[in-house]
């Protein structure tokens, strides 16, 4: 057998180029969902003042006075009034502390809380 010279240059490797599929864009395992909105409705009733609704809404629900005596009249002339929106489990915490707010310490004809409940609000 012959040796090789280092001269001598062995026969070329041939250049092979590969061209990549392109990436698919990465696909998030999960999206992101709004939770569906729920709103908190107040009813009306002749047990409880003007001002303890007022108060009410002013210390549960963070509404400024101007808002609160808006919200208590509408729902003194309509019968109820949505006074909060937002996801299930805030809705149902918020309805169930009007539920523990009581009967109106103003009125001794107030024997229990002002009624309230939630419902789905409407999809946009």
């Amino acid at each position: 057998m012959s040796e090789m010279n280092e001269n001598e240059s062995s026969p070329a490797e041939p250049i092979v180029v590969t061209q990549s599929a392109p990436r698919p864009k990465a696909v998030p395992a999960t999206q992101t969902r709004r939770q569906p909105l729920y709103n908190v409705i107040i009813l009306n009733d002749e047990e409880h003042s003007f001002l303890y609704v007022t108060e009410l809404l002013m210390k549960l629900f963070g509404h400024p006075l101007g808002a609160s005596q808006e919200l208590t009249l509408r729902i003194h002339q309509t019968g109820r009034a949505i006074v909060y929106t937002t996801h299930r489990e805030k809705a149902e915490l918020k309805r169930d502390q009007v539920l523990a707010y009581g009967p109106d310490p103003r009125n001794d004809a107030s024997t229990g809380p002002l009624g309230c409940y939630i419902e789905p609000a409407p999809a946009d």
